[in-house]
């Protein structure tokens, strides 16, 4: 049993990610780091890592490529059991890392693949959520193919029919959404389900036309109150949404970002410190690790939605120090991070 008795499902598609060594360049490499990552699978893996039970639900391929993924979530503590096996081959992502001026470049090759060739008739949703308390989405799975909008479009039914509280991280992809629908056109319906909404600076511009007012991200500094509209827009357009997060990255250069975050609950605001990344060793599932860590928060301080808050953007804050795409830090180091200690000093 969880904390406070949360057991969690996420679903989305995990992929095979491909990367240079340290910061080459595509062109320059030899080799490349094979690790498996995607939205969902590390939120799976966040919470895992804080000792909450949660199992991922996709697809993967019946070979040994798939069987090494599903592997490395049990690894990291996340439940296979429900996993779809089935379909040609595992989604791929090369991830060329940005530095200083030079930003990151990610190229997916990912059509075709077990998951995006999925349909809501193959995963038993009542079974899945049998004795779970809560469901976790991003916006990339519906952009990904028809079949898998149709199966998170029956997950967030199911789940709400039985009472799971439904979480989604609107995640933009807009080199995904090749299907035939727009995001604009498919995620309404979905987030009409949800209880809690998260995004990034940008995500609810892209996907509901909700801009924050006189904001620039590449400046470096964002200014957290320009977004209590981007948040009373979306809890109008939603009513059915009791928590919407929206993470604040800005961008000083690929390797230096500020990091922050607000959440709005019941028309009130609440912001969290502002962290200075001076260093950033790998940034992908940053926004992942924010929704891990928030979903713990809740549950962990279910009277203090500051300090909820507070661990999300300290956890995330953190994952940025973390190569690969799941966060593989403790309870223990946000805490003391959350504490005031930045120091980075060795633990002996």
């Amino acid at each position: 049993m969880g904390l406070n008795g949360v057991k969690v499902v996420t679903f989305g598609e995990i992929m095979l990610r491909l990367s240079p060594p340290g910061m080459l360049r595509f062109a320059q490499t030899q080799s490349f780091d094979a690790i498996f990552g995607g939205g969902e699978a590390n939120v799976a893996a966040s919470l895992a890592n804080y000792g909450i039970p949660v199992d991922f639900v996709t697809r993967l391929p019946a070979n040994d490529i798939g069987q090494a993924c599903a592997q490395s979530l049990r690894k990291n503590g996340v439940g296979t059991d429900h996993i779809v096996w089935g379909g040609e081959r595992l989604g791929i992502y090369f991830l060329e890392m940005g530095v200083v001026s030079r930003g990151s470049k990610v190229i997916y090759d990912r059509a075709g693949s077990a998951f995006a060739t999925i349909e809501p008739s193959m995963i038993d949703w009542k079974q899945v959520f049998s004795g779970k308390t809560w469901f976790h989405w991003t916006g990339i799975t519906p952009a990904i193919s028809e079949g898998a909008a149709a199966a998170c479009l029956e997950g967030v039914r199911t789940a709400k029919e039985l009472g799971l509280t439904v979480s989604c991280d609107l995640n933009y992809r807009k080199k995904l959404w090749k299907w035939g629908k727009a995001a604009r056109d498919v995620m309404p319906e979905l987030v009409e389900y949800c209880d809690v909404a998260i995004g990034n600076e940008e995500d609810a511009a892209m996907v509901f036309g909700i801009v924050a007012p006189d904001t620039d991200v590449t400046g470096g500094q964002v200014d957290a109150s320009k977004y209590a509209s981007v948040c009373r827009e979306l809890a109008r357009r939603f009513p059915n949404l009791e928590l919407i997060a929206i993470t604040l990255r800005g961008s000083l250069s690929a390797s230096h970002n500020t990091w922050s975050g607000i959440l709005w609950k019941e028309d009130q605001m609440f912001t969290a410190p502002t962290y200075d990344i001076t260093h950033i060793v790998d940034r992908v599932g940053g926004g992942d690790a924010f929704a891990g860590g928030l979903i713990y928060g809740v549950h962990a301080f279910p009277d203090d939605v500051q300090r909820a808050l507070d661990f999300a953007v300290a956890a995330s804050c953190l994952k940025h120090t973390v190569f690969g795409d799941f966060n593989l830090v403790t309870k223990d180091e946000v805490e003391k991070l959350m504490a005031g200690d930045a120091s980075g000093r060795v633990s002996r």
